[in-house]
């Protein structure tokens, strides 16, 4: 009797060991929505009472790497991680210590949102360890995917949140028959049954988007609620859309933590006053959709008030040119729309060296044979850019 009691004890049940069962339940959602990727689930803990601060400034590493909007372009996001040497053709995680910052809009356009969310966070896990970086900020998609506005998904995105809402649900059941697991919160508690003048077909996909993305949703608190909002990086200024002298004012952490807790659920359902409008954060366009009407008088008034800003890099705004400068390289444009979904344009991403060297990675064919001569013809002594006879200036490239 004793030996059967001491085999009970030692085996690996739910009685005893239900936190194990939850991650491995976790993980084999993981694997099955993503078809075959391993995101180790680390045991479950209690979440400390007070948020922890979330940071706005990061010191200038050696090597910084820029990368535009991905809009649910899996391949496509790959190819600008490799274009830059950050991963190998496995997806492993070979930059070393390059610090990446990736501007938002994962989300919409395309149908493998799910996957590369995913792949961000295997990438952020990987780079930690060997000394880099990889740095997400919300783009007005993710914001507008938080507040239910689905205006630009996809046939394929519906379908890729349909088939992770049923593993996810799958993966409940198998937790609620756990003696010991508390009783999973039901996915679609409070979600519309139906959706008036929309196709039935797509009903089931749309409910599992709005289950995993509302606050406190799965996959906004697993995956967006680590995004930040605005970032600054040595010298160099992030985020989606632009910033205001009034938005630095309000305070940039302030703004990082506001919309955290927001998509953690703790602060309603509407998205914070900054992230809203035309002049929002995640919104604004005066410094990237037209270069003869660019504003740098108020882009230096918003540097100013960032001690040892220099410029900002943004996206949100497609350049047809590829990525370029404007107002004397204070303002950096970085959306090259390269998702198949808005544009199929050809990956790009910035380099920058310790702050002194910026240059374009491209895998644009025009670029692969550009004659040095013309190069060095246009080059400036500090920030090394093209100057084309008309409009913006590009940023160096190298294929």
């Amino acid at each position: 009797m004793k030996n059967q009691e001491n085999r009970n004890k030692n085996s690996i049940t739910c009685e005893n060991l239900p936190s194990f069962l939850s991650s491995f339940v976790d993980t084999f959602v993981d694997f099955t929505v993503t078809d075959g990727l391993f995101l180790p689930n680390t045991l479950p803990q209690n979440a400390p009472e007070t948020p922890p601060p979330m940071a706005a400034h990061y010191p200038s590493p050696d090597r910084l790497i820029a990368i535009g909007d991905l809009h649910g372009d899996l391949e496509k996001s790959r190819q600008a991680f490799r274009l830059a040497g950050l991963i190998d053709g496995s997806d492993r995680w070979t930059g070393g210590s390059t610090t990446v910052v990736q501007v938002g809009d994962v989300l919409d356009r395309g149908g493998e949102e799910i996957k590369i969310l995913y792949l961000l966070e295997k990438l952020k896990r990987e780079a930690e360890k060997n000394g880099g970086k990889v740095l997400t900020l919300h783009g007005n998609h993710e914001i507008m995917n938080v507040e239910f506005d689905f205006r630009f998904v996809t046939e394929k995105g519906l379908k890729e949140f349909e088939n992770w809402g049923f593993w996810y649900g799958a993966g409940n059941k198998m937790k609620s028959l756990c003696v010991g697991l508390d009783k999973p919160r039901d996915l679609f508690d409070g979600v519309p049954l139906f959706f008036k003048g929309v196709d039935a077909k797509y009903w089931n996909g749309i409910r599992s988007r709005m289950a995993a993305l509302r606050p406190s949703g799965p996959i906004a608190e697993r995956f967006l609620s680590k995004n930040v909002t605005i970032l600054v990086v040595g010298e160099s200024v992030f985020v989606h859309g632009g910033l205001l002298k009034e938005h630095v004012e309000y305070g940039l952490e302030r703004i990082n933590e506001e919309v955290r807790d927001w998509i953690n659920g703790l602060s309603g359902s509407r998205a914070p006053w900054y992230c809203k409008g035309r002049d929002a954060v995640v919104w604004l366009r005066k410094f990237s959709d037209d270069y003869k009407k660019c504003d740098c008088s108020l882009l230096e008034h918003a540097l100013a008030t960032i001690p040892g800003a220099k410029r900002m890099i943004m996206g949100h705004t497609i350049q047809d040119l590829g990525i370029n400068d404007i107002c004397d390289g204070k303002a950096i444009r970085i959306d090259v729309g390269m998702s198949k979904g808005c544009g199929d344009g050809l990956p790009e991403v910035l380099e920058i060296f310790g702050n002194k060297e910026l240059r374009v990675l491209t895998s644009n064919p025009l670029y692969q044979n550009k004659n040095k001569d013309y190069l060095d013809a246009y080059r400036k002594e500090g920030l090394v850019f093209l100057k084309p006879e008309q409009g913006p200036r590009q940023v160096e490239v190298k294929a």
